[in-house]
């Protein structure tokens, strides 16, 4: 048995490239600037919550959005109806449509045919070719609407120009590295690396700065055309509605200082249309007050002494260097198309983010020796080979996140670990295979050939349920969630190579060298849990019921007290404080109930210096939600001076909704999509054993939550369908032994090939869910409050699933296959086999 020299010569590239990629992740930037630049320089990107940042999503406002462009066509259909003649009685805006009134209904379909001129045609999308109008008309009455289409059409536009208004805006004051990208129809993702104040970038981002100049009525009163509007002291305006000129017309938006005051205003320019039209209109207005309004907010209102020919002037009011300097910005980046609503913030500070990286490499660290030693102690020396694949495996992780660009998370790193521990098991699977087959007196070669090929169809299986609930995690995911997802999903198709193609080519190779006639695994210390022949079944009804009253109970805990829904699910605001000394619970708790938030809850984490604060979504949109974070901050300074903020999370109800509608969805999704995979592979007596087996252990996890009161938020949706993935995976290795010994035996009784199967299977399912195990224990003790919420669940739900797999999937197994023997009794003639071929279909044999 020998292997192709080419076949060994490309396993040795490929290592070696995906060392060279890699590399660059473990050199400090004073190394790496000195390496060649024909060599790999490209790093993993970490993800805002390992180097600190602001994540915010902004969603367009379509009724701010559709009320706007009603606005401009309002004014449109007036200018076409006086051009061509036609006398309306009126022309008003009435809710999200145009209503004209004609005086004589006789020119209505003229006047229909000149209003559609002010339509355009949509030009992408699969409403492309239609207008964006609906004109129709009753009598001498007309509306005039945009159209669904021609709404979708608005806002993708509004979000394209945002996207170049906020990068433009972002540019000016100076961020390095953000991220701008657009999510769904009418979202944009801002994430900004680097220490960020919130209240600025919601500022800075979610202003429209839509700024004009309005002459103020002489009478002083409201009235038609009239619209009262505020400073920022609270005085009140009465603002003409027509725009005299508006700030599309800037050329330049300087921050400067105002000689007397020594304060700061912000300076401006006109472009030359602008500078003519300014001077026109400080000219007929020596001695009248003038009004400079951003987003329906008057910022200053001089009266003009003279006339202003320059084409410049200046706007002071109660600014601060920042906010002067964030005005200038956004004057000159120009107005956003529609309002943005800061629908999510999440905030991490850089000392935060440095604490993570090191508890995420230190846990990471130390799962690896723990598995790596449990191999050593297994297999003995081939667990050295099996240790080294391992090694191979995370470097290669690392090299493909390098490669794909993807960005690391802390969940990303548990999922490296998680990782880690179910490369494992497809060694496992292997060398208990080899075992097996030289106990039955094969030569090595022939236990190599023979345990490789039975394993394989295990492993495949198993990491196709795996798969199956990353890639759902990673559509239904976000942030860290979907980093999570990529890591664990690279981690099993890598797996593949290392622990299958790689370590049996070593093997072989290994075998022939040393010449091996039998190849003896033993393990460093002797323990045999081979040819035991305990009657598991015979406990079928003690761990049926044990687990339907446990699933039972977690439902009671579900309803009552339930779940510590995280801000993810509930929306509000969240809040990490670090203390330098143990944090005085009850003082915060009386200080922050004072501010006058609504429900306010303190939980302690980490250490005793460490909590977390929730404040409920407080009324009034963004601006109430920015003055509430400015208020908790205030007051947590106020009750502990040495106390600081590490991060902020602010999500809004509609988010939160989403959030926990997707989370539902997609277990919903992953435990259907496994109930076909398993019916496709096996057959439905052992899928709807498998599904009734998940139900059990999820509801058990979800038990666990309500008991333990940790945060259910995103992470625990991960870790939900983490389990979902790994307890079917663990299902499905029992079931193929099953379904082999039943082709095998065809005379033996149900009830014992169950057992012999468990039996057999017995040494693998107690190393793989202890490989597992200890490379999550770190993660779940250091790993932080980041991933508490994944590594703590997934520790529990390790253990429930390797028990699930004996006393509840066996015993369900066996209750459909009797039922199925004695239904197929009662008909005469036949018989029908609870397993089916290799083509997976039921077959019948004789009775």
């Amino acid at each position: 048995m020998r292997t192709s020299p080419w076949l060994v010569l490309t396993y040795t590239v490929i290592i070696f490239l995906g060392l060279l990629i890699a590399l660059p992740n473990v050199l400090p930037q004073s190394v790496l600037q000195r390496v060649p630049a024909w060599l790999p320089h490209d790093q993993v990107s970490l993800g805002l919550d390992l180097r600190g940042g602001s994540h915010l999503v902004l969603e367009v406002d379509e009724a701010d959005l559709t009320k706007e462009r009603l606005q401009s066509l309002l004014q449109d259909a007036r200018r076409v109806l006086r051009e061509k003649g036609i006398q309306p009685k009126a022309v008003v805006r009435s809710q999200n449509q145009i209503v004209v009134t004609l005086a004589d209904a006789s020119q209505s379909d003229a006047a229909v045919t000149d209003l559609k001129t002010l339509a355009n045609p949509i030009s992408t999308g699969i409403s492309a070719g239609q207008t964006d109008l609906d004109v129709t008309a009753n009598g001498a009455t007309i509306t005039v609407g945009f159209s669904p289409a021609g709404i979708s059409a608005n806002v993708d536009n509004a979000v394209q120009q945002s996207l170049e208004v906020i990068r433009q805006r972002v540019d000016q004051v100076g961020v390095s590295e953000p991220t701008i990208q657009r999510i769904g129809g009418n979202r944009v993702l801002v994430q900004l690396p680097g220490a960020q104040d919130p209240s600025r970038l919601r500022e800075l981002l979610g202003s429209t700065a839509k700024m004009s100049f309005h002459m103020l009525s002489p009478n002083n009163q409201p009235g038609p055309g009239v619209t009262m509007l505020n400073d920022a002291e609270g005085r009140t305006y009465p603002v003409l509605d027509r725009v005299e000129i508006s700030g599309d017309r800037l050329s330049d938006a300087r921050v400067s200082f105002d000689p007397n005051t020594h304060e700061p205003v912000v300076s401006f320019r006109f472009d030359s249309a602008g500078a003519t039209r300014f001077a026109e209109i400080t000219r007929q207005n020596v001695g009248n007050p003038f009004a400079i309004v951003l987003d329906d907010k008057v910022l200053s209102a001089p009266v003009i002494r003279e006339p202003i020919t320059g084409g410049s002037g200046q706007i002071s009011g109660s600014f601060s260097a920042d906010s002067a300097t964030t005005l200038a910005a956004m004057l000159r980046a120009g107005a956003l198309p529609a309002k943005l609503t800061v629908i999510e913030e999440r905030t991490v500070g850089a000392d935060l983010g440095a604490d993570a990286i090191k508890m995420g490499i230190y846990s990471g660290i130390v799962g690896f020796i723990l598995v790596a030693a449990f191999i050593l102690v297994l297999y003995g020396t081939w667990g050295v080979l099996a240790n080294v694949a391992l090694l191979i495996h995370t470097i290669l992780t690392f090299s493909a996140l390098t490669l794909v660009g993807a960005t690391l998370t802390l969940p990303g790193i548990a999922g490296v670990v998680l990782g880690i521990g179910l490369a494992v098991d497809a060694n496992v699977l292997i060398n208990e295979r080899i075992r097996e087959e030289t106990r039955k007196g094969k030569s090595a070669f022939a236990a190599i050939d023979t345990g490789f090929r039975r394993a394989y169809s295990t492993i495949i299986d198993g990491n196709m349920t795996a798969l199956i609930a990353a890639a759902i995690l990673f559509y239904f995911g976000s942030g860290p969630v979907r980093g999570f997802a990529v890591t664990m999903a690279l981690g099993l198709i890598i797996s593949m190579f290392t622990s299958v193609a790689f370590v049996r080519v070593a093997m072989i190779e290994i075998t022939r060298r040393r010449k091996l006639k039998v190849l003896n695994i033993r393990p460093l210390i002797p323990f045999s849990p081979y040819d035991k022949h305990i009657q598991f079944m015979k406990a079928r009804f003690f761990g049926v019921t044990v687990s339907a009253l446990l699933s039972i109970a977690s439902v009671v805990l579900f309803i009552h007290p339930g779940l510590n829904y995280g801000v993810d699910f509930r929306g509000g605001i969240q809040m990490a404080v670090k203390t330098q000394g143990a944090a005085d619970l009850a003082k915060f708790r009386e200080g922050l109930d004072s501010l006058g938030l609504g429900e306010i809850t303190l939980q302690s984490f980490g250490d005793n210096n460490s909590i977390l604060v929730r404040a409920q979504r407080q009324e009034g949109g963004e601006e109430a939600q920015t003055a509430a974070v400015t208020k908790l901050k205030a007051e947590v300074a106020k009750i502990d001076p040495s106390a600081t903020v590490e991060g902020t999370d602010v999500i809004g109800p509609k988010v939160s909704g989403e959030l926990a509608s997707a989370g539902i969805l997609s277990v919903v999704i992953a435990s259907f999509a496994m109930l076909i995979y398993i019916w496709v592979r096996f057959e439905w007596p052992f899928a709807v054993g498998a599904i009734v087996t998940l139900v059990l252990d999820v509801t058990k996890a979800i038990g666990f939550f309500a008991i333990t009161g940790l945060d259910f938020n995103l992470t625990a949706i991960a870790a939900i369908l983490t389990l979902v993935g790994y307890s079917v995976n663990d299902k499905v290795v029992v079931y193929d032994r099953m379904r082999e010994n039943m082709r095998l035996y065809k005379s033996m009784p149900l009830r014992e090939i169950i057992d012999k199967s468990i039996n057999e299977t017995l040494a693998r399912s107690l190393y793989t869910n202890a490989t597992a195990f200890l490379a999550l224990v770190p993660m779940a003790i250091w790993g932080g409050s980041a991933v508490s919420s994944f590594a703590i669940p997934m520790v529990f739900g390790i253990l429930v699933a390797g028990a699930s797999s004996i006393f509840i999937a066996a015993p369900i197994l066996l209750f459909l296959g009797d039922w199925r023997r004695r239904h197929a009794k009662a008909a005469p003639g036949s018989d029908v086999e609870i397993i089916p071929p290799e083509q997976g279909r039921p077959r019948k044999s004789a009775s």
